[in-house]
């Protein structure tokens, strides 16, 4: 009896000592680990998705209340922080351009593709067929004028040939707004499964470095998925962003300076889709563009070279 007793005891005290037992009070339960902790959930474009914010960037603090969709489909800005101007951009997919019933339209700006690179596996550049066209008028309509060019450089190398090709276009125009880099993947090209995001990140680097070495304000384009995934925004921060984000108000994490926020757009004197874009002056700094390289008016420019290339070259 004396053997039981004992037994029962040390039993008794070995079910006391374990974990969440009800001899003297439950053990604390272990702290689920946050999967989401340092990250934030954003609008990708198609979707929602948890990504962790790119360091050293300000954060927009747009909201939903500062933007109003008009049943012409323009959205305005209705915050206080900012002073805006609406504009387009454009390229030989819009075909001939009514310059001045855009401008009487009350569009202020245009962004006008000087010309791309081709996604072939040659690469070859080619000048917008109509860019020097689209100049002319859009500055004779008195808008103020930038440029993008559609890039798909394979890295520094190829984004310098790119950065003194545009220069060559653009010389003798008076550019006001920015020069935009605008790198885009396209699924069947040759080329696109050879840049990465250091690639990517440095071809806008280095385009953007020449553009502003010759007097001109570099930009970056790009949307919510390159933005977040591919590119190291932190080694851009210097230059001007240009976002696309299509929808009634402007939802795009990080700050940043011009918003297209449609590619199916109707202004008057185009006869096709053009995307439209809204401009971003912090109020009290005015709402004049960037000076030119060399101001000059409208130039006389040198006739147009033969048809260029399809984008397959």
């Amino acid at each position: 009896m004396k053997k039981q007793s004992i037994f029962a005891l040390l039993l008794a005290a070995a079910i006391c000592l374990l974990p969440l037992s009800g001899c003297g009070g439950e053990s604390e339960p272990s702290a689920t680990p946050d999967p989401h902790e340092g990250m934030v959930y954003i609008n990708i474009g198609d979707y929602y998705d948890w990504i962790y914010p790119a360091e050293g960037l300000e954060l927009s603090n747009f909201t939903e209340e500062d933007f109003t969709l008009r049943d012409d489909g323009i959205v305005e800005y209705n915050g206080e922080e900012y002073e805006t101007r609406l504009g387009i951009d454009v390229s030989f997919y819009q075909g001939e351009i009514d310059w001045q019933a855009v401008a009487d339209a009350g569009v202020e700006f245009a962004m006008i593709r000087c010309g791309y690179r081709g996604y072939g596996a040659e690469g070859n550049m080619a000048e917008d067929t109509m860019f020097r066209q689209n100049m002319e008028g859009a500055l004779a309509a008195g808008l103020d004028v930038g440029v993008y060019f559609f890039s798909q450089s394979l890295g520094a190398i190829e984004a310098a040939e790119e950065a003194l090709y545009v220069l060559d276009l653009i010389e003798g125009y008076d550019i006001t707004m920015p020069v935009a880099f605008d790198w885009e993947p396209v699924a069947e090209a040759e080329r696109y499964e050879e840049v990465d995001s250091e690639a990517l990140t440095s071809s806008a680097l280095v385009f953007c470095e020449m553009i502003k070495d010759a007097g001109y304000t570099p930009c970056v384009y790009t949307y919510r998925h390159l933005a977040y995934y591919e590119y190291d925004l932190s080694r851009l921060a210097d230059y001007t962003l240009w976002i696309g984000a299509p929808g009634a108000w402007d939802d795009f994490y990080y700050k940043h300076d011009i918003w297209q926020f449609s590619f199916t757009g109707q202004i008057p004197g185009i006869n096709a889709d053009v995307d439209l874009d809204l401009q971003f002056l912090p109020v009290g700094t005015g709402a004049s563009p960037s000076p030119s390289a060399e101001p000059s008016g409208t130039a006389s420019p040198s006739p147009s070279p033969s048809p260029s290339p399809s984008p397959e070259v």
